[in-house]
């Protein structure tokens, strides 16, 4: 049957319908009866019905679907708890500047407020962590509803959006018509009428104008351009420059079909370059204008500095790392991050993709920094071989360094990888190469610890057939283990790598140095595999270095048959990171 034949029979048809419109290829969910129409209703239309253990992970697969795909991710949650369960996720969203479309249960309009199942006052509670919180009224408004909203979502600055939908607007009108008059009961007196009033007015309210046809259409979304003058005034700064240097982050990539144009238009501008975020890999493996290493003291020695998509917040050190006599171009969707803590010679309010793409049309020569490039370039080489000199370092068990520089040789040439902890995955960031374009998911500014099972189930769905790795630290996969149940079910052969120090080890570095006490912050050499195993994935165990690659190669044959995989890797404690505590 074909999605145009189901045919309207609920509001939850109403909401699937406008899904499919806009091309929605799957939802993320954990059920709930307060949207189980909506469920339905797509499902019938051939929309891909994910259910997860956890809502948080719905919203953070749907977060990774909009980063992969430039086009909202969509989660639905059940009323009350359910909802409260997202809101980490949601303000993670938020502050990755990440589209996505959450659409909420709710209790019946006329109970609201007076004691029903799971009813609280959600508008209060999510409207802070998202661009807008829609409360839908009437059946006809749902449809609408959704449109508007996910044509919102990757507009301007993106963001998450809230669609609340009410149980009794979304099932069957006969039903809820029965429902609502079984309510107002038989009785004569003077009271019992005039609730039945009530009542019958609140229906008709409710179900008024459904039979018209209500636009469901996309929207076309404008995407913001910084003005000519901004523009000109970049191109010859970046003229003048004698050590230009660029910071590229993920707002950049919003457009994500634009990240090949993209790439070749920051190839054009021939200015060295550091990446970061969802643009990690936006320039291949090994292009000769990107650096990873030494980016405070390169930002520091620069004379002009472009932040493409990039604030100036604790990650470069509120501003600091960009001296003050240097031109400072930012580049960024919105002027408040353009101008966060430290105010830019030159602001390009608009997309940053789209303007480092106009950019690269001004003429430039490409070799005229080759001197300042070769130090830059001269700075990576060397701290490529101190990592490769630590990694050497013999333990007790498997160095960290030695792990990652196995899995970049070992995985696969187009794989994307999810990080997802602290100290191993902040480790991972200087070790492990992005293979392209939208390969690396971190998540973002908040430094949320939970996304990797949804940030892996969703990079699946949008890229299948791609190798999908989570580079978990062995605190942050407590979050998520129990989605390992979710990847059997749903035959989602992700590859989970956990590097088990037995602690959470960015916390313990300086907590022991500063308070001499490592309280709360040890763990244990958990079997982490045997969950995995125990979900019915495939669960590996290694504790020597000699048993690393075997043990990764098995992983990845295993994947390929479909099989999901967890590796536990017990780790040496090591100093690589010594004084990286952020504020």
């Amino acid at each position: 049957m074909t999605a145009d034949a189901v045919g309207i029979r609920h509001g939850g048809d109403r909401v699937a319908q406008a899904l499919v419109a806009h091309g929605v290829p799957c939802i993320f969910t954990l059920c709930g009866g307060h949207i189980s129409p909506i469920l339905a209703g797509a499902k019938a239309r051939g929309v891909r019905i994910v259910d997860v253990r956890d809502e948080a992970t719905a919203v953070f697969a749907a977060d990774a679907v909009a980063r992969l795909s430039g086009r909202p991710g969509v989660a639905a949650v059940t009323a009350g708890p359910g909802i409260t369960n997202t809101i980490t996720a949601l303000k993670n969203a938020q502050l990755a500047q990440s589209p996505l479309l959450l659409l909420g249960g709710a209790a019946p309009t006329a109970l609201q407020g007076r004691g029903a199942l799971q009813d609280i006052d959600q508008r209060s509670l999510v409207a802070p962590h998202v661009k807008r919180f829609v409360k839908v009224t009437r059946v006809r408004d749902l449809g609408p509803a959704v449109a508007d909203a996910l044509a919102l979502a990757p507009s301007g600055v993106p963001g998450p959006v809230f669609v609340e939908c009410p149980t009794d607007l979304l099932y069957d009108e006969a039903f809820i018509r029965q429902w609502y008059a079984d309510a107002g009961g038989k009785g004569t007196a003077l009271a019992d009428r005039a609730l039945r009033w009530y009542l019958n007015r609140h229906v008709r309210r409710m179900f008024a104008g459904s039979a018209d046809p209500a636009p469901v259409a996309p929207r076309q979304v404008e995407v913001p351009r910084a003005g000519d003058a901004a523009l000109r005034a970049a191109g010859a700064a970046l003229a003048r420059a004698e050590r230009p240097l660029m910071v590229i982050g993920s707002q950049a990539l919003v457009q994500s079909e634009q990240a090949d144009a993209l790439a070749e238009a920051v190839g054009r501008l021939g200015v060295p370059v550091y990446l970061s975020g969802m643009a990690r890999g936006l320039l291949g493996r090994d292009h000769p204008l990107l650096l990873r290493h030494q980016r405070r003291q390169a930002l520091r020695e620069s004379d002009c500095v472009l932040l493409a998509g990039v604030p100036c917040d604790f990650r470069l050190d509120y501003g600091r790392h960009v001296r003050r006599s240097a031109t400072l171009i930012a580049a960024n969707r919105s002027a408040r991050d353009a101008r966060l803590n430290r105010r830019p010679t030159i602001a390009a309010i608009g997309d940053a993709g789209a303007f480092l793409q106009a950019l690269a049309q001004q003429p430039a020569d490409a070799t005229r920094h080759a001197g300042w490039l070769a130090t830059l370039r001269a700075r990576d080489d060397a701290r490529e071989a101190e990592i490769d000199a630590q990694a050497a370092n013999p333990g007790e068990h498997v160095h960290p360094l030695a792990l990652l520089r196995a899995l970049e040789r070992e995985a696969a040439a187009d794989a994307i990888f999810v990080a997802d902890g602290g100290d191993f995955v902040a480790t991972a960031s200087y070790v492990l190469h992005a293979r392209g374009p939208l390969a690396w998911l971190d998540p973002g500014a908040f430094g949320t610890l939970g996304v990797g099972a949804g940030f892996a189930l969703g990079a699946a769905l949008a890229r299948p057939g791609r190798e999908v790795w989570i580079v978990y630290g062995d605190g942050a996969c407590g979050f998520g283990l129990v989605e390992f149940d979710t990847y059997v079910r749903h035959g989602i052969p992700v590859i989970a790598i956990v590097g088990n120090d037995a602690g959470w080890a960015q916390i313990a570095r300086d907590q022991v140095k500063l308070l001499h006490d490592d309280v709360a912050t040890v763990l244990a050499r958990s079997d982490y595999q045997a969950v995995a195993a125990g979900f019915g994935a495939e669960g590996l165990r290694v504790c020597h270095p000699d048993e690393v690659v075997p043990a990764l190669r098995r992983a990845r044959l295993l994947a390929s048959q479909g099989r999901p995989v967890l590796v536990n890797v017990w780790l040496d404690r090591t100093d690589f990171r010594e004084g990286s505590l952020s504020v």
